[in-house]
């Protein structure tokens, strides 16, 4: 009794009151052990031994200490299983609502804060679409789809306890319990390729945007804001000659058209941010450079695709390997998959690397109908609308009916944010885009995978039809290509810049261009071969692809880069990827040093133009970017017009630099007459005052990476408003280096303010001397599962620009695994 007696002296409230505490730590001790293993439950299994139904023999998985996994098999089908498994492990939620995404469901899940989006997807088809591909791809791609998805189902029957599946369910079931995922498929491998094409749907935005902007002014100026490529400036990928093709279309009445063209832009942006919403940055950047130019002799080959950022990453990282490479078991790839679709996207094998950018053809048009009733005109004459009803579940309410009506042009995008169906002039808008009609990309994926040669390797590009990428190759014999693949339209008339009118009938799809005659080049030259979303042609190419290619600032600062060096490493190439210089600075600095003073403008005088994160004169010189765009246009611009960053709206002030007295330098909204040198004081007004309120007083203290932060949103819940949920699956900020149309390239939206909404989703960098010395690094890391070790262990290494080792070599996996999974076949 003794050991009490302290207690026991205590007044009578102060003794409650440590009962009290005592009682409200145990709880909160409980909860804490509760969460944990909450968390906890549904952490993949990466060591020991597991059972893995449908396999035929022991398939083994070494992961390194980032969580990477390196899969060995004895047959191609048990390979793509075993992915499938792992897939699963790691990333299980992130493939359930991917689906959810491209089947129209998500209001399925999270209710009627997601119908917009469904009815979009609903509307495009995209699961239809995914639906008619499957019976026309090869026999062995099916295989393989069926294969992955058997092991996605293999791993769904250990875990048939959601909690067990990741936390996510756990949070879902807060709202809506009682769900279970489905089994999954092979179509739902397919689906998420609609998603990845409409991500890099090419041009839509610009011809909605020109659309929209020439409801408030002229077509002329509209063609101010959508400049020529400066041919003479920035390269081209491969230099054309002949006749420029496609023959520019009229403008059209737009101002009657607004409401639908207003439409068609909110269904767009009902989309999730993961799907880009037509970011102006999205794109990527690629070069490859051959052993001329090279410390080994032998190529190197450098890829970033720059997508909106999410967590987890849309990557996955991974490596498969038969054990022994044959006719019947061709894999022996490392590189970036995507979590639902068997294969790799980009990567190497043993002999070649290859790597992506967005070639950005003109593969979509905004059709305009005149619908009356049920029909719509055509060439003089009333054709039946075609009609379909789609019936969308809704979690906590009722079902919602969605009509889906469709022109021979395509779906009426324009139905989707309108109860009424069409504007009261009778005008609606169709998409004509190529992803909606069935194709054979996931056969390409499976060709590149296990290409050898350059042959081999355009054998796989032609069957890539949708999204159209620039492909840049590379091969051990020390070989470098280029080839433009897709399914790029042949029109009877027009260029695509502008919505087509549909009732006429002049503008119509006369086919595709052959591939053969698409762009492509083969150990040319110089050495080496960059594409960053520039154009891939000169102006006397004699196909029409589009006229709105990137503006070249990146694609010509990595030929500076890669010309300067004497000799070119890895390294060398990882410079380059984080090379931060702006382009367009040097044209505007010198104007505002000459109409502005204080200390905030000395920050310019001998500022060498670049943006790491902790440079004053990188803030400053953004921030009045961003006020001289928001003065300049936004007085005049509707929403859906206005400045959202890219490399056009460097060209569009470098033009408008040349004109003083220009009207876009007039504030409409003043009595006075503004020029020129009037709205960039104000700019430098603005932004001085700005970052006075966000960063101090003392210019030498403001710093880009203080404005220029990244916050890595979870896609689900990671906005949902709930502090506590958001704080579970977001990770950062992170402040960051680089910006809008830099290599570096970290985008933002003058709009909405400097935070980024765009990245370099990944990083590669393949060595054709030893691809065990190649380097990569994601975005956020391997795992899906919040707190995981592995759920954003890359992001900081990412944030300041470091790599890890791409392993591929047997003996290098085996040495440096950290786990060693053996997936074992059910034994009878």
């Amino acid at each position: 009794m003794a050991r009490f007696a302290p207690l026991a002296r205590l007044p009578r409230p102060a003794r409650w009151a440590v009962r009290i505490l005592a009682v409200l730590l145990a709880l909160a001790l409980v909860l804490t052990l509760y969460g944990w293993w909450t968390v906890r439950r549904s952490y993949p299994q990466v060591g020991g031994r597991v059972t893995v139904p449908g396999l035929g023999a022991d398939v083994t998985v070494f992961r390194d200490r980032w969580g990477v996994p390196q899969i060995y098999a004895d047959n191609a089908e048990d390979l793509m299983r075993a992915q499938g498994y792992v897939h699963a492990q790691d990333r299980f939620w992130e493939m359930d609502f991917r689906r959810h995404i491209t089947a129209g469901r998500l209001s399925e899940l999270f209710g009627k804060t997601t119908l917009d989006t469904d009815k979009v997807v609903r509307t495009l088809g995209w699961r239809r679409v995914a639906e008619q591909e499957l019976p026309l791809l090869r026999p062995d791609t099916r295989r393989y789809l069926d294969a992955y998805a058997q092991g996605v189902n293999a791993w769904l029957a250990g875990h048939r306890n959601t909690a067990t599946q990741s936390l996510e369910y756990s949070v879902l079931g807060l709202q809506r319990g009682g769900y279970h995922p489905e089994p999954w498929t092979a179509v739902d491998s397919l689906s998420w390729l609609k998603a990845m094409a409409w991500d890099l749907r090419s041009n839509m935005d610009e011809e909605l945007g020109r659309a929209i902007a020439a409801t408030k002014v002229s077509p002329a100026r509209v063609d101010q804001l959508y400049p020529d490529y400066p041919y003479d400036r920035n390269p081209v990928i491969v230099p054309g000659d002949g006749n420029s093709g496609g023959r520019t279309g009229p403008a059209p009445r737009a101002r009657a058209l607004s409401p639908a063209l207003t439409r068609v832009a909110a269904a767009i942006h009902a989309m999730p941010t993961m799907l880009g919403n037509g970011a102006p940055g999205l794109g990527s950047n690629s070069w490859v450079v051959s052993g001329a130019r090279t410390n080994t002799g032998r190529p190197l080959l450098a890829n970033d695709p720059h997508l909106a950022p999410q967590m987890p990453s849309l990557w996955y990282q991974a490596g498969l390997h038969c054990r022994t490479p044959s006719a019947a078991c061709p894999f022996d790839v490392t590189g970036f998959t995507f979590s639902g679709v068997p294969g790799v996207i980009i990567g190497h094998n043993a002999r070649i690397a290859w790597g992506f950018t967005n070639l950005g053809p003109d593969v979509t048009d905004l059709f305009l109908e005149r619908v009356t009733g049920a029909t719509y005109e055509y060439k003089g004459r009333q054709e039946p609308l075609t009609v379909r009803t789609e019936q969308i579940k809704v979690a906590g309410g009722k079902p919602v009916t969605l009509t889906v009506r469709a022109t021979r042009h395509g779906p009426l995008l324009s139905d989707v944010m309108d109860t009424v169906r069409t504007a009261g002039n009778g005008t609606a808008v169709a998409l004509r885009w190529t992803a909606l009609d069935p194709g054979r990309t996931a056969d390409a994926i499976v060709s590149l995978d296990t290409a050898g040669d350059w042959q081999r390797f355009r054998d796989a590009a032609r069957l890539f039809e949708v999204p159209a990428q620039n492909l840049v190759y590379a091969d051990v014999d020390g070989h470098i290509g280029y080839q433009a693949p897709g399914r790029i339209p042949i029109r009877s008339s027009g260029d695509g810049r502008w919505p087509a009118q549909g009732w006429t009938g002049k503008e119509e799809w006369t086919g595709y261009i052959p591939f053969d005659d698409l762009p492509r080049t083969y150990d040319p030259p110089q050495g080496y071969i960059v594409t960053a979303n520039n154009a891939a042609v000169g102006p006397g190419y004699p196909r029409m692809l589009t006229r709105d290619w990137a503006y070249g600032y990146r694609a010509a600062r990595i030929a500076e880069l890669v010309q300067r060096a004497p000799k070119i490493d890895a390294a060398t190439m990882g410079r380059i990827q984080l090379d931060d210089r702006n382009g367009f600075a040097p044209t505007l600095v010198p104007h505002l040093l000459r109409v502005g003073s204080g200390p905030a403008v000395a920050l310019l005088r001998g500022w060498d133009f670049t943006q790491p994160a902790g440079s004053a004169p990188a803030a400053f010189y953004n921030a009045v970017y961003r006020h001289l765009l928001l003065r300049t246009f936004n007085d005049e611009l509707p929403d859906g017009a206005r400045p959202d960053g890219g490399d056009r709206w460097f060209e569009v002030l470098r033009n408008l630099l040349n004109r003083p007295d220009d009207p876009w330098w007039d504030d409409v909204r003043t009595p006075a007459r503004e020029t020129r040198d009037d709205m960039l004081r104000l700019a430098v007004k603005d932004a001085d005052h700005e970052l006075r309120d966000r960063l101090g007083d003392d210019p030498k203290k403001w710093r880009w990476g203080d404005l220029h932060t990244l916050t890595i949103t979870n896609q689900t819940f990671g906005t949902s408003g709930i502090g506590p949920i958001e704080w579970l699956f977001n990770r950062g900020p992170l402040k960051l280096s680089g910006g809008d149309s830099l290599v570096d390239a970290t985008g933002w939206n003058p709009q909405e303010g400097y935070q980024v909404d765009w990245v370099p989703s990944m990083r590669m960098i393949a060595d054709l001397a030893d691809l065990d010395r190649s380097r990569w690094i994601n975005l956020t890391g391997a795992s899906g599962h919040a707190f995981a070790d592995h759920y954003w262990d890359q992001a900081r290494l990412w944030a300041h620009g470091d790599t890890i080792p791409m392993r591929s070599a047997p003996d290098t996996v085996r040495r440096e695994a950290a786990h060693t999974l053996t997936l074992r076949p059910q034994r009878r």
